[in-house]
Formats: C-alpha cells, sequence, structure tokens
C-alpha cells in the first residue's frame, strides 16, 4: 500500500515569512484603528457546539458550517463560518450584566464549506457595537470601517451603503416563494428587463417599485433622492430618512479625507441576516468587496439579550491579494542578522538590546547568501566580514569591534545601509 501524497485540505494554505508578514502587518494596522476607536479586543473559539453557532446564523451561514463530532463529548460541533455570532453569545452571557454600548473588535479565521470548490479559509478583522441605536451607532462603525480601509494602502476606496427595507417590501409582496426567488435573482443581476418580467406577479403599484430598484444605485445623494422620490409605503420612507440621517453624520465623524461613498438599495448580499443599514467597501485591486458589514438587532435575542447591534468584517485575505495585485510592497520587517564564530552569543544580545533580529548560527552553512533568504535574515556576521543576502561579503571590522564593545551605531548604519 503506497503513502498518501503530503498535503492540506481543499481551500487552506501555508503562508511562507514574507506573506505572513504582509497579513499580520495588516491585521495588527486595522486592530490598533479598532482600539484607538475604544473597541476592546476578545478572543473566540475555533470551533462551537454546532446547535449553539447556528442560531446566530442565516440561511447561508448554516450551509456553509463545517460540523463534526468531537471526539471527548460526541457533541456535534462546527468550525466557525462567521464571528460575529460568538460576540452575540459571549454578550448576552458572559457580559449580560454591562450595560451598552459595547464595543468590541476581533481579528481571526473563519472556515466556509463553498460546495464543489471544498472549504476556504478566510482570514477577517472586525468590530461589533452593541446597544448603540440608529442612526449614530451606524455612523460609527461606518466612521470607523473608513479609518481601517485608510491603512490598507490600496486606490480607489469606496463605501457603498444600503438599506433592507425598499427589497424587504418588495420581496415581502410576492405572492409565493418562487416569485421571490425570481425578483432575487434579477436584482442581484441589475437585470431591469428579468426584474420587470418577474414583478408580474406583484401586486399593482408594487411592479414599478421592483423594477425601480434595479436602477437604485450610484452616487449617494442623487441616488437618494431618486429613490425617495417614488411612492413607497411609510416604513420604508421612514428607512430612506434614516439613512440619509446617517450619511450625515457619517460626514461629521469620519476620519478626512474620507472615501467616496454610493448607495445600491437593490443589494441583496445579507438579506436574512441584516436588518437595517448595510454596506459593502470596494477597492482597487480586489474583484470583490474587502468589506462587508451592517445592522442585525434581531441577532443578540437569538443569544437572550434583546439589544440592538451593528458591525463589520475586513477580509484580510482579500485586502491582502489586491495590495499584492497592484504592487504594494510587503512590510519592512526589522533587520535581522545571523552571527556565526567567536563571541557570537554577546554580539547577538547586544544587537538585540537594541532592537534588532539577531540569531546565533553555530554552523555556518554552505552558501550564506541562500540560508539567509530562506530565514528571512538581511545579513551574517562571519569574522570581521558582513556577509549579504546575495552573497556579497563587505569589511565591518571597526564596525563590529564597536559593537562587541557595547556601541552598534556603525553596525547598524552599515547593515541599513543599501
Amino acid at each position: 500500500m503506497s503513502t498518501p501524497p503530503i498535503r492540506l485540505p481543499s481551500g487552506v494554505r501555508d503562508f511562507l515569512p514574507r506573506a505572513a508578514a504582509r497579513r499580520r502587518s495588516l491585521a495588527e494596522k486595522v486592530m490598533a484603528v479598532f482600539e484607538a476607536w475604544g473597541y476592546a479586543r476578545i478572543i473566540t473559539p475555533y470551533f462551537e457546539c454546532a446547535d449553539v453557532l447556528e442560531r446566530g446564523l442565516g440561511a447561508g451561514g448554516r450551509a456553509s458550517a463545517i460540523r463534526f463530532v468531537e471526539p471527548g463529548t460526541g457533541e456535534v460541533v462546527a468550525l466557525r463560518p462567521d464571528i460575529t455570532p460568538q460576540i452575540a453569545r459571549v454578550v448576552a452571557t458572559r457580559m449580560q450584566e454591562i450595560p451598552g454600548p459595547i464595543r468590541l473588535c476581533y481579528e481571526g479565521a473563519v472556515t466556509r464549506f463553498a460546495g464543489e470548490a471544498g472549504q476556504r479559509e478566510i482570514l477577517q478583522a472586525g468590530i461589533e457595537l452593541v446597544d448603540a441605536p440608529e442612526p449614530d451607532g451606524d455612523a460609527e462603525v461606518l466612521a470607523v470601517a473608513a479609518a481601517a480601509l485608510a491603512h490598507m494602502g490600496l486606490p480607489e476606496i469606496r463605501i457603498d451603503v444600503g438599506h433592507v427595507a425598499p427589497a424587504a417590501f418588495v420581496l415581502g409582496s410576492a405572492p409565493d416563494a418562487a416569485s421571490r426567488v425570481l425578483i432575487a435573482s434579477a436584482l442581484g443581476r441589475k437585470d431591469r428587463a428579468g426584474v420587470r418580467s418577474a414583478a408580474r406577479a406583484l401586486p399593482e403599484g408594487i411592479a414599478p417599485l421592483a423594477e425601480a430598484l434595479a436602477t437604485l444605485w450610484g452616487p449617494a445623494q442623487p441616488t437618494l433622492d431618486k429613490a425617495v422620490a417614488l411612492p413607497w409605503p411609510e416604513p420604508v420612507m421612514a428607512a430612506l430618512e434614516q439613512l440619509r440621517v446617517v450619511l450625515a453624520a457619517f460626514g461629521e465623524l469620519a476620519e478626512q479625507p474620507a472615501p467616496s461613498v454610493t448607495i445600491d438599495l437593490g443589494d441583496l448580499r445579507g438579506f436574512d441576516y441584516y436588518t437595517g443599514v448595510r454596506f459593502a467597501a470596494y477597492a482597487g485591486g480586489a474583484p470583490d468587496a474587502v468589506l462587508r458589514g451592517g445592522r442585525y438587532d434581531e441577532l443578540l435575542g437569538k443569544y437572550g439579550r434583546a439589544a440592538q447591534a451593528t458591525g463589520f468584517a475586513i477580509d484580510l485575505e482579500a485586502v491582502a491579494q489586491a495590495q499584492r495585485s497592484i504592487g504594494v510592497a510587503p512590510p519592512s520587517a526589522v533587520i535581522g542578522v545571523a552571527v556565526h564564530g567567536a563571541g557570537a552569543s554577546e554580539l547577538a544580545r547586544a544587537l538585540r538590546a537594541t532592537g534588532l533580529r539577531a540569531v546565533v548560527q553555530q554552523r555556518a552553512p554552505e552558501a550564506w547568501g541562500a540560508w539567509l533568504r530562506g530565514a528571512a535574515l538581511d545579513a551574517a556576521i562571519v569574522g570581521d566580514q558582513l556577509i549579504g543576502s546575495d552573497d556579497g561579503s563587505r569589511s565591518a571590522k571597526r564596525a563590529i569591534e564597536e559593537a562587541r564593545a557595547g556601541d552598534t551605531k556603525a553596525l547598524i548604519a552599515l547593515l541599513k545601509a543599501p
């Protein structure tokens, strides 16, 4: 019987030092932004009891959850496809006595089943704002999203905002599930003719509203003006006015320069999950949204605490790939050196004390350059020579002697020199 090949499951991957550094740098940057806005970091487990986790998942989330039997207890557990339900559980149980608003942030991996493609592991970072009503809570999370996106190093950032009320009214007027599916599918494609055809099943007066939804996207102010000119029922009109107030409050709260804002009232992604304002962010180099979020006022009640809530998650992997596609360089690591030969330990300690990375290499490799590149180090100190990752060598006798005596400035200058 042959030995199976060494492999990874579908949808997951290893990140070598440069790729890992890019993703860790992104996570650290966005988490620093979240904490600067007053959000406290929380860590939740990679898997939970399936029935508990699934209380907070929409139909799509439940379908994407990967389940297995936990050997110790026999419980059916699930890898988390989303972190927001975990935050809801924590707030409703572990933090039930803490009054709102509660501001929490997180970063970590989620795993989702993706049909024939297998599974997909996604690196996320996000915030959740609990017990913050409309419109102030929505404006705040939009402002935090804009601040985080500003640190991503991507061009052409745009936040696309909507509200579930208009589409909910149209789809709720459909006579049956089949009609709803046809209308939703056409709206998802922005297919005005398809919407017109599918909307024939709607009551008189609502079909034109359905068709209009396929056109209600574009620059924020004119699109919103176009929407409010239509004969919506009072609850939808109130929601559109609420959206106008949210955008005005966002303009006041956001750090400048704020990204451009567009509106799309026909976007149905997350329709069964969000209850009010929803939004997504796009950037140059990324084929799809790099951030999604919105209001989910019904979620915490499923865990025992009725509370309004809103938040978003950034797809760090999508941001990392977008950075690479447009040529954004990975973050510069702290200079790292290998020290070889007599007195290596003492010299390495002196270099670490200055903030450099220093490793004692007891055995010289066959080729210093190839080894340094593989070890993600910049240079090797061998005797009185400084050897670079390109195998180039230069004398650094005086600088090394000064470093051994405790003065590392000259050696650090040499290491930083091209």
